[in-house]
C-alpha cells in the first residue's frame, strides 16, 4: 500500500517549457545585476563562495557571474547556481511576472491524494525554496500546504539511487510505501533500485508498454 508520493517537478508536474522559456531566460538576464547589487548580503556571499569551490577557482565578481551565466546555458544542477536562481525568481512571482506552471491534472490529484491522507513529497533539481515558489505562485492558488517535504540537490543527485535511500530513511517508510513520479528514466531507475515504487510521466511521446517502468501520459491514469 502507498503511504508516500515524491514528485519530480518540471515535466512531471509542470510543463518542461515553463522552466526553460520562462524562468531560465529569466534569471539569466537578471544575474549579473542581482549579484552586483547584493554582493554585500552574507547568503549571497556565502553563494558565490559555493560557485568558487564548485568552479575550483578564486573568480572575481565578473568571474563568478559569467560561470553562473555559463551553467544556466548548459542547465547543470549545481545547488549554489539553483540557490541564486531560487532569490531571481522569487521577486518574478512576487510581482506577478509569471505564475509557476502546474498541470490541471497533476493539481486534481495531488488535492485528491492528499485529502485520503497520502503523504506528498517534491525532490527536484531546483533548490526547495524555489520547489515553494513555484508551488506558492500557481493559477490554482498558494500548493505548498499539500506538501509534508521538499528535497533538492543536497540530498544528493536525482541519479544516485543513495539520494532516493536518504529520503526513504527521512519519510519513515518502507521503500516499496513509497511511490516516485518523473519523466526522467536514469531517476526513476535509481529510485527504483533503492525500492521505491515507480511511475514514469509521458506526457509528450507514445507510450511504451514494454518500458522499464509503468508509464502514464497524465496524472489522471496513475494507479497504485
Amino acid at each position: 500500500m502507498i503511504k508516500a508520493i515524491v514528485t519530480d517537478i518540471e515535466g512531471t508536474t509542470s510543463s518542461i517549457s515553463f522552466v526553460h522559456d520562462v524562468l531560465f531566460p529569466y534569471a539569466r538576464e537578471r544575474m549579473a545585476e542581482f549579484i552586483q547589487s547584493n554582493s554585500d548580503d552574507p547568503g549571497v556571499v556565502a553563494q558565490l563562495n559555493e560557485v568558487r569551490l564548485e568552479a575550483g577557482n578564486d573568480l572575481d565578481l565578473d568571474g563568478v557571474i559569467a560561470q553562473l551565466i555559463n551553467w544556466i546555458n548548459q542547465d547543470k544542477k549545481i545547488t549554489p547556481l539553483k540557490t541564486l536562481q531560487g532569490l531571481i525568481w522569487e521577486s518574478g512571482y512576487k510581482n506577478g511576472d509569471f505564475n509557476g506552471h502546474v498541470y490541471r491534472d497533476a493539481y486534481e490529484n495531488l488535492m485528491k491524494w492528499h485529502e485520503q491522507g497520502i503523504d506528498l513529497y517534491v525532490y527536484s533539481s531546483g533548490s526547495v525554496y524555489a520547489q515553494k515558489l513555484l508551488f506558492g505562485h500557481t493559477k490554482f492558488g498558494d500548493l505548498n500546504p499539500l506538501f509534508k517535504g521538499y528535497f533538492d540537490t543536497q540530498t544528493g543527485a536525482k541519479m544516485e539511487s543513495g539520494s532516493y535511500q536518504n529520503i526513504t530513511k527521512q519519510l519513515g517508510f518502507p521503500a516499496e510505501q513509497i511511490l516516485f513520479l518523473s519523466d526522467v528514466e536514469d531517476e526513476l531507475d535509481a529510485a527504483k533500485s533503492a525500492g521505491m515504487k515507480t511511475c514514469w510521466l509521458v506526457r509528450d511521446t507514445e507510450i511504451d508498454n514494454g518500458a522499464s517502468h509503468t508509464q502514464v501520459p497524465s496524472f489522471d491514469r496513475i494507479t497504485f
